[in-house]
C-alpha cells in the first residue's frame, strides 16, 4: 500500500460521520435555493456591483482631473517660462548692447569659482560654455 493512499484512508476513517455523510460548503447550494437566490451569493454580487460602479466613477473623475486641470496648468507653465526665459533673453541683449556686443566681465569674487583641484579634464567645468561661463584656464 502507497503512503498517499493509507494516509488518505486514515483520513476517512478519522472524520466523524456527520462530516462524511454531507458536507456543505459556500460553493454548494441548499435544497430550498439556488446559488443565485443564496443571501451570501446575493450579497457578494451586490458588492460587486458596487465596487465595480465606484471604480468607474473614480476612473473618470481622474479622467476629468488630468483633461480639465493637469494640462491646462502644464500650458499655463510653459507659456510662463517661455515669457521668462524671452524676457531673460531681452535682458542679455541689452547688457550686450551697452559694452559693445560682448558681456561685461564678471567679478573675481573670492567665493566663486573654487576649485580644491581641477578637473580631470581641465580647469573648466565638463559643460564649460565660452559665451556664458567665465573661462578659468586664462585666468
Amino acid at each position: 500500500m502507497s503512503f498517499a493512499l493509507r494516509n488518505s484512508v486514515r483520513a476517512v476513517a478519522r472524520r466523524p460521520a456527520s462530516a462524511r455523510a454531507s458536507r456543505r460548503t459556500f460553493a454548494t447550494a441548499s435544497l430550498r435555493t439556488s446559488a443565485t437566490e443564496h443571501p451570501a451569493a446575493l450579497k457578494l454580487n451586490e458588492a460587486d456591483k458596487a465596487l465595480a460602479h465606484h471604480a468607474a466613477q473614480a476612473s473618470d473623475l481622474w479622467r476629468k482631473i488630468s483633461y480639465y486641470a493637469c494640462i491646462p496648468g502644464i500650458v499655463v507653465c510653459i507659456a510662463w517660462v517661455y515669457n521668462a526665459e524671452v524676457e531673460h533673453h531681452a535682458h542679455i541683449e541689452h547688457i550686450k548692447e551697452e559694452n559693445g556686443g560682448v558681456l561685461p566681465e564678471t567679478p573675481a569674487y573670492d567665493y566663486m569659482n573654487r576649485r580644491a583641484k581641477p578637473f580631470p579634464w581641465g580647469v573648466n567645468s565638463l559643460f564649460f560654455n565660452p559665451d556664458v561661463n567665465k573661462d578659468l584656464s586664462a585666468a
